[in-house]
């Protein structure tokens, strides 16, 4: 007759791992007997008409809002264009001849405009009083039009 192949230390880790399997099989029906028996129902979160999540569920009395899909704008809204008085009053604040641009300082609101060479309509220096329209440009608002008062 042959040996067993089952070794000492084979049969110790084979002890060992039916313990931990039996200890884990305790801790799993210790829980399921100290559960409240929520389960799933304690986990469920519903979200009201502004979008705050809640634990209570919507009531289905309540009259629902009608919203048309043409309503719905998604990403960013349109801006709406301010209006602009065409012609506006200022003063060179700075003006550079030899580059050929310079800002003009609002009298009403005391904001400042670039202004190039292209935008004059006659030559302007530092302290002239000047009217001038203003044109969306790619980095603000530039003054154009500019006529010495």
């Amino acid at each position: 007759m042959g040996k067993s192949q089952e070794t000492f230390s084979k049969r110790e880790k084979e002890k060992k791992r039916q313990k931990r399997k039996e200890e884990k099989q305790k801790r799993k029906e210790e829980r399921q007997a100290n559960s409240d028996g929520g389960g799933l129902e304690n986990m469920i979160a519903y979200v009201d008409e502004f979008g705050n999540p809640t634990d209570t569920p919507p009531d289905p009395d309540k009259k629902k809002k009608k919203i048309k899909a043409e309503d719905i704008e998604i990403g960013i809204p349109p801006k709406e264009e301010e209006e602009i008085d065409p012609v506006h009053e200022g003063k060179v604040s700075f003006f550079n001849d030899s580059k050929g641009y310079g800002f003009i300082k609002d009298l009403n609101t005391q904001e400042s405009f670039f202004v190039h060479v292209n935008g004059l309509t006659e030559e302007v220096g530092e302290g002239d009083k000047v009217s001038f329209e203003l044109e969306k440009g790619m980095k603000g608002l530039n003054a154009v039009k500019v006529k010495k008062v």
